[in-house]
């Protein structure tokens, strides 16, 4: 350890000192100053954001530099999934101090919590080594178990919260379990030491195959991919609207970065191997999330079930194995994150006195009240749905282009088929907002700054559509395209 090492993880060090701090200060703070925690939160992904843009430019987009013995890597990828994870809990934490009054759980806890998730999604995207990924996997976890039953009078979340500690200590171990063999294959944890190692053994390695098989299980898991989605609808459901909103989005950036290390970088040789069950995940994802979200009255069973069919089209850009393909991939996990803040965001707007936005039907004469937001919600709805010009129309040309362009033809007819199919639910929505009149006429209002961000995160959708092709591009550098 060296000071060029502390200043490779300068942005996980300032996260953490941060998120300890948060915690220290909110003991002291009077309930009418906790607008300082908050402050404070931002301060940090500001300062957080200066220290990964830091590298600078590069033209061609690849750079790596390790350190730690090589357990902790900074590399392009990193770099701008690390920059979206600030910008999307930024949202996360503008939407979320507006429900967390309303409903009386403005504490510094959820700011700490957040935080200390934060730093395992930053560790888990720099992991070089399958100890610094379990590490980053477990930091990521354990807050989230707690926020999901952060609302303690609420018996469902404490039931959600369960389920979801109990299976998520179960993908772990599954992981764990899967790690343990690889290492005793590879005799290393070092993903480029397994990657020389997997190359001479070649696929006929038992162990090894068998290792993989455990890890992707975890990978599924914390993906949300069917059939390991079980937790996704209870936990999106039973969750305060807030912590839905943060649990649906920031982790997903993380969970792409750790399919990528430990797959791409840590297993290529044994890409047909992968490919194969990556193919079956991501199919079943599509078909079980579209057709169970056609069935859901719940607007946030609705969005979880979505979520399941999306992390399939992310599993589609894994399966060629190619710097395209992981490009697309990449490119669609921002755009599904900036999607699912927005959509949840909507959520947290409608939710007031004490009673949260849940049904679709709560979303009726939405027009009426205020025809801007309405038009927010459309833009999110017609993105999720993948309309053209909407940045989520361009996500999934990206990664069943990728599909096709390595022969894959069967699975990026599905997914075609089932994004016709999935446009049902959200154009659903549309219709209860436009054509069917509300029971309350009074206007819905948000504070300034929720206003501002929930108008900058629906003109994204169509924003980063029309101008997609520079994210893109960012995207497909960070690989050497």
């Amino acid at each position: 350890m060296n000071a060029s090492h502390m200043l490779l993880a300068a942005p996980e060090i300032w996260v953490l000192v941060m998120a300890c701090v948060i915690l220290c200060v909110d003991v002291f703070l009077k309930e009418e100053r906790r607008g300082l925690i908050h402050f404070l939160a931002l301060v940090t992904l500001l300062f957080a954001g200066i220290l990964s843009g830091d590298q600078g430019y590069h033209a061609d987009g690849v750079w790596s530099q390790t350190a730690f013995n090589d357990t902790f890597v900074r590399d392009a990828m990193g770099d701008v999934l690390k920059m979206f994870a600030y910008f999307v809990l930024f949202m996360v934490y503008t939407y979320s101090k507006y429900y967390l009054r309303q409903f009386q759980l403005f504490r510094g806890d959820f700011y700490s919590l957040t935080l200390f998730a934060l730093l395992g999604v930053m560790l888990l995207i720099s992991a070089n080594n399958m100890i610094t990924i379990y590490l980053g996997l477990e930091l990521i976890s354990l807050p989230s178990y707690a926020l999901v039953a952060f609302n303690r009078d609420s018996k469902t979340g404490s039931e959600s919260a369960m389920k979801y500690f109990v299976l998520g200590s179960m993908a772990s171990g599954m992981l764990l379990y899967g790690m343990s063999m690889i290492y005793g294959a590879t005799g290393s944890l070092d993903l480029a030491a397994i990657n020389e190692a997997a190359s001479r053994a070649g696929s006929g390695d038992i162990l090894m195959v068998f290792g993989m098989v455990f890890m992707i299980v975890g990978i599924a898991f914390k993906l949300g991919v069917a059939p390991f989605h079980m937790w996704v609808p209870d936990v999106y459901h039973g969750a305060p609207a807030a912590v839905t909103l943060f649990i649906s989005s920031v982790p997903k950036l993380a969970a792409f970065a750790m399919a990528y290390r430990i797959l791409a970088e840590g297993l290529p040789s044994f890409h047909n191997d992968w490919q194969q069950m990556l193919m079956v995940l991501a199919g079943l994802s599509i078909v079980v999330g579209n057709l169970a979200a056609i069935m859901q009255t719940n607007i946030k069973r609705m969005l979880a079930y979505s979520t399941v069919s999306h992390m399939g089209f992310v599993l589609m850009g894994l399966l060629p194995g190619t710097a395209y393909g992981f490009g697309a991939a990449m490119f669609y996990v921002i755009a599904y994150a900036l999607m699912s803040a927005a959509g949840f965001g909507m959520v947290v707007l409608l939710s007031s006195r004490g009673i949260e936005a849940e049904n679709i039907e709560d979303f009726r004469g939405l027009n009426q009240r205020n025809s801007w937001y309405a038009a927010i919600m459309a833009m999110i709805m017609f993105s999720m749905a993948g309309v053209p010009v909407f940045v989520g129309f361009f996500a999934k040309w990206l990664v069943i282009k990728a599909a096709l362009d390595a022969g894959l033809m069967g699975i990026a007819i599905l997914a075609v088929v089932f994004s016709v199919i999935g446009a049902f639910y959200y154009l659903r929505v549309v219709k209860t907002m436009y054509f069917e009149d509300a029971e309350v006429e009074a206007r819905i209002e948000a504070p300034v700054d929720f206003g501002w961000v929930i108008s900058l995160n629906g003109i994204l959708m169509i924003g980063l559509g029309l101008f997609a092709s520079s994210l893109i591009t960012i995207c497909m550098t960070s690989f050497g395209i």
